[in-house]
């Protein structure tokens, strides 16, 4: 019997079936496995069934995951009573109608971010929400580094005034895997299934992050896309999911580039960078917000640690302070190990579920939203929009 339990009071079961079992379905498989054991949920998370179009590979993704069964069509979980959430990290082009479909069955939905491809799809995915929470069926956006303690911990200091008035923010996320030309073509690289590229995929995360810590909006953007390598090698199976190089090339149609500026509601500013093309830089997401009376600094690469920055120090102490983020009072780590002993890329995703299951057991709304989800893509959008039509500013809402 598990701690949580009592003879008395058995947690209701909440089954969980994924979509996806790539690179982030492993990551959310960690968490729905580690989650339970580490935090005292309310509900007690089963991994039921797991979903991919390759009926082999999914059975292999099930046994070492621990899913409890495989199915190939994702409108079969949709459709089944042992289900109560769907986990929808399959491609872009898939969420709309995954998340749609799966609200309206009375499913809770928790999806990989970008929210959608589109605004419009993305409009569609929230109306449904919207819909689905008036009879309790709750649906929230996967934005998980929000959830990396440093950088909730900061969005702490900051509500606490800790950095005076906002002024300025820059946001990096540095990523070198498409330097070189010759890298095979993958759905990541086409834009009718991803939506975009670098601007999407870690553009977004970026974008949540800074208005996450700030508590602000971005209002109005100016930006510019570069796309480097416009042709790739296809592999020899269909959208770059597995097989060899071939002599033949694909044209990739997203960006693997996104540098752009923004206006914070408040007055603030901020600039952004988004690249894949970072020569050395591997995953390299880095922010910093600057105030009136101190400044804050964030490095994924030493993800366990905030700089942090009073000026109202003596002038022969100032300087940027190093805090290690790892004591039980800081966000979340007090569930986890002795302090000095760190976290990594896939506790983020356990507090992702931990916070979606508590949620889910007291009927709130989880954050982020698919409402703010949909206010992100309306920001890229603009990013995008701005970058075709010359870098000239557009502003966010609609």
């Amino acid at each position: 019997m598990s701690p949580h339990e009592t003879l008395d009071e058995p947690r209701r079961d909440l089954g969980v079936a994924l979509i996806g079992h790539g690179f982030m379905g492993a990551a959310h498989s960690q968490a729905w496995r580690t989650a339970p054991a580490f935090f005292d949920l309310p509900l007690a998370p089963r991994m039921t069934a797991i979903v991919g179009r390759d009926a082999e590979a999914t059975r292999a993704a099930a046994a070492r995951w621990g899913w409890q069964r495989a199915e190939s069509d994702w409108r079969r979980v949709v459709e089944s009573d042992d289900v109560q959430l769907v986990d929808i990290c399959s491609p872009g082009s898939t969420h709309v109608e995954i998340a749609v479909a799966a609200l309206e069955a009375g499913k809770h939905v928790l999806c990989e971010k970008p929210l959608a491809n589109t605004v419009a799809e993305a409009e569609l995915m929230a109306e449904a929400a919207e819909r689905a929470a008036e009879r309790g069926v709750l649906a929230m956006v996967g934005f998980s580094y929000r959830r990396v303690p440093a950088i909730t911990f900061a969005r702490d200091l900051v509500a606490r005034g800790a950095i005076g008035e906002l002024r300025q923010v820059r946001a990096l996320y540095l990523q070198d895997w498409l330097v070189d030309p010759e890298g095979p073509m993958t759905w990541r690289l086409d834009k009718s299934v991803a939506g975009s590229g670098s601007l999407g995929d870690i553009g977004a995360h970026l974008v949540d992050a800074v208005q996450f810590v700030t508590g602000r909006t971005l209002t109005d953007v100016s930006g510019l896309l570069r796309t480097f390598t416009t042709e790739r090698p296809l592999l020899g199976e269909v959208r770059g999911l597995g097989g060899t190089a071939s002599s033949e090339r694909g044209q990739v149609t997203v960006d693997d580039t996104a540098l752009f500026t923004a206006e914070i509601a408040g007055g603030a500013l901020a600039t952004f960078e988004a690249t894949r093309v970072a020569t050395g830089r591997k995953n390299a997401l880095r922010l910093e917000f600057s105030g009136t009376g101190g400044a804050i600094a964030f490095d994924l690469e030493r993800m366990n640690e905030l700089e942090v920055y009073d000026a109202g120090a003596p002038v022969d102490q100032l300087g940027f302070r190093r805090v290690l983020v790892t004591e039980p009072e800081h966000p979340y780590t007090g569930s986890w190990w002795p302090t000095g002993h760190g976290l990594g890329y896939e506790h983020a995703f356990s507090h992702q579920a931990r916070d979606l299951v508590t949620a889910i057991a007291a009927g709130e709304q989880p954050t982020p939203s698919f409402a703010e989800g949909l206010q992100v893509q309306r920001v890229l959008d603009a990013v995008e929009r701005s970058a075709a039509d010359g870098s000239r500013w557009l502003a966010t809402a609609p």
